[in-house]
């Protein structure tokens, strides 16, 4: 039932983690517009004869240098290719008794892995799994040591 719970729990994270293509930039809009509204008054207005010289324009045409900016070459990762890992983990905790392993690999779709535990009783359980489109989740438990039922004791205090 761990090992389930690690597996369904590894795969919705992996489906939550998966990366955005936007890289961060989505599509924006921005827009502005300025506009003057002259106050009516009354002011009085005088119109007088403007006289000025006309001086012919000189048209002077210069080179146009057109400098390239520097291409930013992205390293594309495909996010859809083929899953591929292998973790393990032990815990060996003298103080709580807590003894734990587990080793998992993924290749695709097909999912290997085994994982053991100390159980309250003194036995080892160990369990081996494969997960794959066609079989799909398939475990085998062993059970190693034999059982040690332990007896309790009760102290009267008189």
């Amino acid at each position: 039932m761990y090992s389930k719970v690690l597996l369904v729990a590894a795969i919705i994270g992996s489906a939550i983690a998966r990366p955005q293509h936007e890289h961060g930039h989505g599509h924006a809009y921005s827009s502005q517009s300025i506009v003057l509204h002259q106050a009516q008054g009354h002011d009085s207005h005088h119109s007088v004869p403007v006289h000025h010289e006309v001086k012919p324009v000189v048209l002077v045409h210069q080179p146009v240098h057109h400098h390239e900016a520097p291409k930013h070459e992205e390293h594309h990762v495909d996010y859809y290719a083929i899953p591929k890992y292998a973790y393990e983990y032990k815990i060996e905790d003298p103080h709580t008794g807590d003894n734990k392993y587990q080793h998992e690999t993924r290749d695709g779709d097909v999912v290997k892995g085994v994982y053991s535990l100390h159980e309250a009783d003194g036995t080892i359980r160990i369990v081996e799994y494969t997960a794959d489109k066609h079989s799909g989740f398939n475990a085998v438990v062993k059970r190693e040591g034999h059982a040690q039922h332990i007896i309790p004791v009760h102290h009267h205090h008189q």
